[in-house]
């Protein structure tokens, strides 16, 4: 479990509060699973974001009359703190019964509050139901690994020894699965998701990439350390002249959470897919 992840509200029984309370959000410190990595705040090998969207964002027009919308939150990848998942629902629930002027003022607020929970800029945007649904789902890019005929053994602990690649052959190329599953670290309840990479680099082998991403099955971590580590094995192995791994993760408590990492500095798309 990360050490403050046991002080926060995920696991525990909890009043929801329905009028405006910014102090419920709790924030989680990163350096502790940076270091497990090896890593620290000045040696991040990766750019990137954290996209949440929620799902059950609502307030009160100054009339009294309710609104209902989905939210958009993008967490640079290098501030200081997670927001720990139970704690931002609760804030957001508490939104529920307060009155804003209009949707800019919400924004505003929610800006100034994630901000200051995570440690750095937190990019808002609210969006109405029309915009999204226009939208519609989108497809995850590059060839699907999911149906390779291969033998699995390992579910605890993710397996990076089970990579392999050509060292003769560059390629460039994206991959993508469905069958990434962890556990919450706190809960254990399972968190499922959908990962890409997207490399120009040494050619990885894809049954060992599924080997891999399998293994992470019953291991327990937050969203954003599995992204990490993947990012990090593969670097390690590939040696890439570029590289992106981001996951899509299934939404829990109304919230999905989807981080992104890659070498390069790129404008990151959020897209729903079917599960989300």
């Amino acid at each position: 479990m990360h050490p403050a992840a046991e002080h926060s509200p995920l696991g525990k029984s909890s009043e929801y509060i329905s009028t405006y309370t910014p102090s419920l959000l709790f924030p989680i410190p990163r350096a502790a699973k940076w270091a497990e990595l090896g890593l620290t705040a000045e040696t991040l090998p990766y750019k990137g974001v954290d996209f949440w969207n929620c799902f059950e964002l609502s307030w009160l027009l100054p009339s009294g009359k309710p609104v209902v919308a989905i939210g958009e939150f993008s967490i640079p990848a290098e501030s200081p703190n997670i927001i720990e998942s139970k704690s931002f629902k609760l804030y957001l629930n508490s939104l529920n019964q307060t009155a804003f002027a209009d949707t800019q003022s919400l924004e505003a607020t929610l800006c100034t509050d994630l901000s200051a929970a995570a440690g750095l800029p937190v990019s808002v945007r609210i969006r109405s139901l029309a915009e999204v649904e226009a939208e519609g789902v989108m497809a995850l890019p590059g060839a699907c690994i999911d149906d390779l005929d291969i033998s699995v053994s390992n579910y605890e602990h993710p397996r990076p020894e089970l990579l392999r690649c050509d060292d003769s052959r560059m390629v460039e190329e994206s991959v993508h699965s469905h069958l990434l599953k962890s556990n919450c670290p706190v809960t254990s309840q399972p968190d499922w998701g959908s990962v890409v990479v997207e490399y120009r680099g040494h050619a990885l082998d894809h049954a060992s990439l599924l080997e891999y991403i399998v293994s992470f099955r019953q291991h327990s971590d937050f969203h954003e350390q599995c992204v990490e580590r993947i990012f990090l094995d593969l670097q390690r192995l590939l040696k890439p002249e570029k590289l992106t791994v981001y996951a899509r993760y299934v939404r829990r408590g109304g919230l999905d959470i989807n981080p992104y990492r890659s070498t390069e500095n790129v404008q990151f798309q959020n897209v729903r897919l079917a599960r989300q």
